[in-house]
């Protein structure tokens, strides 16, 4: 139950910083730590595909992306980096406190099957089992989806600012 809690916490100052990093390079290395991290859990969890998923593709690939794409862009003068961080503050401090208060409510309440370590089922319970015993598992990975796509959108919405 610790090491949960510390993977948790680990996970959250990931997350942290890698929004509120200075320097893109320094945001993408926190969330490969991030799914790193997640991916850990995903395997403490005793569901090895989603975890191997999550190594290679969002730790891996994903990462490799956004490295290449780094290299493509303009660097900022320390003036747009220090206003960029100013910005970002001011946009985003309330997600620290967001983040741990969800995590205390999940622990306190300990929501039906967020616990539940999986087990091995057969190719006809896989449905049921997503749809009926894990949703919480496909909550995430939607959240996961759609801040990743809103990470896209932030990027490609301030280079178009740039041209």
């Amino acid at each position: 139950m610790i090491i949960d809690l510390i993977l948790l916490i680990l996970m959250t100052l990931f997350t942290m910083w890698a929004v509120m990093a200075k320097s893109l390079l320094k945001a993408v290395i926190g969330l490969a730590f991030t799914s790193a991290a997640l991916a850990i859990v995903m395997f403490k969890l005793n569901s090895p595909f989603a975890a191997v998923f999550e190594l290679s593709v969002c730790t891996g690939l994903i990462t490799a992306v956004f490295i290449s794409a780094i290299t493509f862009a303009k660097p900022l003068t320390s003036e747009e980096i220090n206003e960029t961080t100013r910005d970002r503050i001011k946009r985003y401090w309330p997600l620290p406190v967001l983040m741990i208060a969800v995590m205390a409510v999940l622990f306190i309440i300990r929501l039906p099957g967020f616990f539940r370590v999986a087990s091995v089922v057969t190719p006809g319970e896989v449905r049921d089992i997503l749809w009926n015993t894990r949703q919480l598992d496909l909550i995430g990975q939607v959240v996961v989806l759609l801040a990743g796509v809103f990470g896209v959108i932030m990027l490609f919405k301030g280079a178009s600012k740039d041209e």
